[in-house]
């Protein structure tokens, strides 16, 4: 069985919710990861605020950081979390299932972990 991956990405993250529908957001996504433990299958994953972020980018006079990623992408990265499968597919199953769909635009990107004996 592998782990992967699995982003959730908000298309415009400039779009601020009410306390009311995050807390319904909050608890569907409580609820899906909820429904992926059950099997045993979660392993972990955290939200990304979109405040106190900073972008570090090398540029031809040195590395620069700025705040961000706010002015440089439209597209936000909201959390994460961790699942095991035995297929990709089993994992894109998993993440069809993802609240953050319900948002316009918004997408779960699908990545497989390396296992850390194939890392070079």
């Amino acid at each position: 069985m592998d782990e992967y991956v699995l982003i959730m990405r908000h298309e415009d993250g400039s779009k601020i919710a009410s306390p009311e529908q995050m807390q319904i957001w909050m608890k569907q996504t409580m609820d899906w990861i909820g429904g992926i433990s059950a099997q045993n299958k979660f392993v972990n994953g955290t939200g990304l605020p979109f405040n106190d972020a900073r972008v570090v980018r090398k540029t031809s006079s040195g590395k620069v950081v700025t705040n961000g990623p706010f002015g440089d992408i439209k597209e936000t990265i909201g959390g994460f979390i961790t699942v095991r499968a035995d297929s990709v597919q089993e994992a894109v199953e998993f993440a069809k299932g993802c609240p953050v769909l319900q948002g316009e635009g918004n997408t779960v990107e699908v990545r497989k972990i390396a296992k850390r004996d194939s890392v070079h």
